[in-house]
């Protein structure tokens, strides 16, 4: 089981992404706009990188929701494959069933 910290911290960053994630839009839009001046991709580059590091979505962990392993967890369900197993065999997730023969 993750620590507390790392499960706050990781859901800190999923707040900063979201918080800057129109800013962050528009200055790539304009860096890989073919238009754009040489000054306008400039200043949006320095724009970007004066940006806080948790705002890029790259340093995103899909993590579980119970327990906060950051390994071999379901995007559909956001738990990990241990809890799922452990789920799916009391039966609490729907349209899981597993196999058994």
């Amino acid at each position: 089981m993750a620590k507390l910290a790392v499960k706050l911290r990781e859901q800190n960053r999923r707040r900063t992404v979201d918080k800057f994630k129109a800013k962050r839009a528009t200055l790539l839009e304009t860096l890989r706009d073919p238009r754009a001046t040489d000054e306008a991709r400039d200043e949006a580059r320095l724009r970007l990188q004066k940006l806080p590091r948790d705002a890029s979505p790259v340093r995103l962990r899909n993590r579980c929701a119970l327990t906060g392993r950051p390994r071999g967890v379901f995007r559909k369900f956001g738990i990990a494959r241990s809890k799922l197993r452990d789920l799916a065999l009391r039966g609490e997730v729907p349209g899981v069933i597993k196999a058994s023969w």
